[in-house]
């Protein structure tokens, strides 16, 4: 039986944050379902956010990041974060565009008050942070790559390891000192999403399962600009091109954030997004304006080659767009290291929720706690280092006969979630889904060995759906990325509860204190 000091799930930039800071003497492995590239991070094409300008100051940042959160977050959080902002920058500066000065590159994005967008490679920020991440992987780091964890291993009261399987349907046994969750979010249960294949809520599925305390999963971010072609999301085009002067208007050539917000067409996302939801039920088509952007192709080259892949002519200037699904403030209940409230397990990046981002997250602030939890939660566990006791346990069982799941193909799930749990919601659209989703009863599994890894995908999707259903159908307020026609304002009652979800307990309202006074 073989037992890794530091079990990591995932392959993201928290992932690779913490295996890289971890100290040479731990012994690490990272578990990914797919290949080492092949998740959100990096997709990300924004930047990441940081007060660095001459300007600014982490306090302004802070400020933004209420704002955009509705002051729903947790602000020891958002403080500490973004504190340590300009620090995790600078250890990672080589990677960031520079002018011939030698002076990091600063862009703007939606509801920032200042340019704290440092970017790599244009807008492929995420693919070189990704692989900078990778080059400096030591020899005490081992991946294993298609390899899909599905059951987190319980000794008592505490987490000791992850049980997966492989291609074949062999079921491996892995176990760790410390099980760390950096498996993303769930953007694919929703139609229209830019995330990527992978990013399918598994690691909060099995975190609920192991009963993990789960958080604020009513809150949803939908990005305002994914390319819109021939009725499908062709991935997203980065707010960084409204930074840069683009535009939304209709084919009329109409711009329809004139007096929406203050900040037009750099307003929060929830605003924008429901702006042109609002649009497309009327009938019109939404595009983004570029003529304004001068060398377009050079500042944001991916998303160039991702138009002319889809038959965009950058020529005309237009680029037509929808909104999609693209972050979750929610999680897995965490603070901000990523301890969760299972002893043994960790969770870190967009599977945690950390308070930062609130009900709705500040643009270009995901890879920054991404970058923050690896950092911090490295050194608790290089400052903490445990021997287990455990042994006798299993290293890996046959393939098992197949069953199969009873229920919908994953389609019509995530067409369903988009028209029923989407970017407006009512309780009569979320109790019509609940009530679809309860038939099937998946959140009652126990044995999950016989099911193959496109089932059980499937089954954490659909858990993961209840989960976001059930905590839309309980907040009876619109709060940033959870807005309900129902309930069209804020609530002040509701800004200091959040809705923990854990199995085999109701869903349970917690006051939390959050202050509302800004810093001074």
């Amino acid at each position: 039986m073989e037992m890794t000091d530091v079990l990591i799930i995932g392959s993201g930039i928290a992932a690779l944050q913490l295996a890289t800071s971890l100290s040479p003497d731990q012994n690490v492995k990272i578990l990914t379902k797919s290949t080492i590239k092949n998740a959100n991070s990096y997709l990300a094409q924004g930047g990441i956010a940081a007060a660095i300008g001459f300007r600014d100051d982490p306090s302004k940042h802070f400020v933004d990041t209420l704002e955009a959160g509705r002051f729903h977050n947790h602000e020891e959080s958002v403080r500490e974060i973004l504190n340590e902002a300009p620090v995790l920058i600078g250890d990672i500066a080589e990677v960031f565009d520079k002018d011939p000065n030698g002076n990091i590159l600063l862009g703007l994005e939606g509801a920032h008050s200042e340019k704290r967008i440092v970017h790599a490679g244009g807008d492929e920020t995420g693919k070189n942070v990704i692989e900078y991440l990778i080059s400096n992987l030591t020899e005490n780091v081992k991946i294993e790559e298609n390899v899909f964890a599905y059951e987190l291993l319980m000794d008592q009261k505490r987490c000791i390891g992850v049980k997966a399987k492989t291609q074949d349907g062999t079921i491996r046994y892995y176990y760790g000192n410390y099980v760390v969750l950096a498996t993303g979010g769930c953007g694919q249960v929703y139609s229209f999403t830019s995330n990527a294949p992978t990013v399918t809520g598994d690691g909060i599925a099995m975190a609920y399962l192991a009963g993990a305390e789960i958080v604020d999963m009513e809150f949803v971010q939908f990005h305002p600009t994914l390319l819109y072609k021939d009725g499908e999301t062709k991935g997203l085009i980065s707010e960084a091109v409204r930074g840069e002067g683009a535009v939304l208007v209709t084919e009329d050539g109409v711009p329809i954030m004139e007096g929406v917000h203050p900040l037009k067409d750099l307003a929060p996302r929830h605003i924008v997004s429901q702006t042109i939801f609002d649009y497309i039920q009327k009938g019109y088509e939404v595009y983004l304006d570029i003529r304004q952007i001068n060398h377009f192709e050079t500042r944001f080259p991916s998303i160039t080659a991702n138009c002319h892949k889809n038959g965009i002519n950058l020529a005309e200037g237009r680029i037509p767009v929808v909104p999609g699904s693209h972050f979750l403030m929610g999680g897995i209940k965490t603070d901000v290291i990523g301890r969760t409230s299972v002893d043994g397990l960790f969770a870190i990046g967009e599977a945690a929720c950390t308070g930062l981002h609130g009900a709705n997250r500040l643009a270009s602030n995901s890879l920054l706690e991404g970058l923050y939890q690896g950092k911090k939660l490295a050194q608790w566990l290089n400052s903490n280092p445990r021997k287990s006791t455990i042994g006798g346990l299993p290293k890996s069982l046959y393939p098992l006969q197949t069953k199969k799941t009873k229920i919908p193909d994953i389609q019509v799930l995530k067409d369903w979630m988009m028209k029923r749990v989407g970017i407006v919601r009512s309780k009569e659209l979320l109790e019509q889904q609940k009530h679809w989703l309860d038939q099937f009863h998946l959140m009652d599994l126990i044995d999950l060995d016989a099911y193959s890894i496109q089932d059980l995908n499937k089954i954490f999707m659909y858990m993961t759906a209840s989960l976001i259903t059930e905590a839309a159908l309980s907040r009876t307020e619109s709060r940033g990325g959870h807005y309900r026609s129902d309930f069209p304002y804020e609530d002040e009652n509701w800004r200091k509860k959040i809705i923990i979800q854990k199995r085999k307990e109701e869903v349970a309202l917690k006051h939390e204190h959050i202050e509302t006074a800004l810093v001074n």
